[in-house]
């Protein structure tokens, strides 16, 4: 069978050394995925090979082409990402681009994924937004990015962030320490995507004077929250009642989102997550969005991992999910 060629013309508008990498590091990281044969020469790429090799390898380009467009300089982890989803079928269109946020280090966070783009288009479109799927598909740090984005375009006057506090037999009563300190492991990682994307000091000002507040999901009770964007994480462990305490503190003037991984659930019996599928899907301005592991964008590793775990556990809520 005659091998297949494409020839990409590489735009004036883009640097080639961005694009193929500091001594073509890039370059050859993308030559050693696949048996196709890329060749440079000036801003003409040619690669050759099997039909599908070269439709994986061009793709990657064009995703890397985009970005090198919109001002970033492609890492490595960028190309490890494309071309795990080259092997996997699922590299996103050149198209998917869709800036949500710069961060305060002119970083842009954007959608890697056709589901991370659906789910970010969900939480546009809807009040309330359920985002489901296992670690790394960006289900907490793409919410936290709306919200920032959200708060610096003054769409709402404050975040929420919250959790459901899960104690692993012991009271937090007993634990050593002020209410603070006792409470900052379990919301330790909104933290950390906050300070991804506005800079420690700025972050603590705005936790200080209320226009961030990040507390524990039985902090909610009797509260109705206006003008605010609320983020519920951990959704998973919330009990039936914990869930409906929460979706009706819904105000005026305010969005909800709501993530969850059901393989990781630390309660006994229904999850809150669970029965709010079963009790409000279909009902207008509520939606529920799957990701998957096409949609993991951490490291390579995790994937395999998920994949390790859908193999061991044939019922797991991945694998029904698709």
């Amino acid at each position: 069978m005659e091998p297949t060629q494409v020839r990409l013309t590489i735009p004036d508008s883009v640097d080639m050394t961005a694009l193929m990498g500091p001594a073509d590091s890039l370059l050859r990281r993308i030559e050693s995925f696949s048996d196709a044969q890329v060749t440079v020469r000036g801003n003409q790429v040619s690669v050759t090979g099997a039909a599908d090799d070269v439709d994986a390898v061009t793709r990657v380009f064009s995703s890397l082409i985009k970005l090198v467009e919109s001002g970033e300089a492609p890492t490595p982890s960028d190309v490890d990402l494309l071309l795990s989803q080259a092997e996997s079928g699922t590299v996103p269109p050149a198209s998917l681009t869709d800036d949500i946020l710069l961060t305060y280090r002119g970083r842009a966070i954007r959608p890697k994924t056709v589901g991370q783009k659906r789910y970010i288009d969900s939480i546009r479109r809807n009040t309330i937004t359920f985002g489901i799927g296992p670690a790394g598909t960006g289900k907490t740090y793409l919410a936290m990015a709306m919200a920032v984005a959200a708060l610096k375009r003054r769409e709402v006057g404050r975040i929420v962030l919250a959790r459901p506090v899960v104690e692993a037999g012991e009271s937090l009563g007993y634990l050593p320490g002020t209410l603070q300190e006792k409470l900052d492991p379990y919301v330790r990682p909104l933290y950390d995507a906050l300070f991804d994307m506005t800079d420690m000091e700025k972050g603590n000002a705005l936790i200080e004077q209320g226009i961030i507040e990040i507390a524990p999901l039985a902090f909610m009770r009797g509260r109705t929250m206006n003008d605010a964007f609320v983020i519920l994480d951990e959704a998973q462990n919330t009990t039936p009642d914990q869930m409906k305490m929460f979706l009706t503190r819904l105000g005026f003037g305010s969005k909800f989102v709501v993530t969850g991984d059901i393989s990781q659930r630390d309660l006994a019996g229904e999850s809150g997550l669970d029965s709010s599928r079963r009790i409000l899907a279909g009902i207008d301005d509520i939606s529920f969005v799957d990701l998957g592991r096409a949609d993991i964008v951490r490291h390579s590793l995790v994937a395999r991992i998920v994949d390790a775990y859908e193999q061991a556990e044939p019922t797991s809520p991945f694998r029904a999910r698709g």
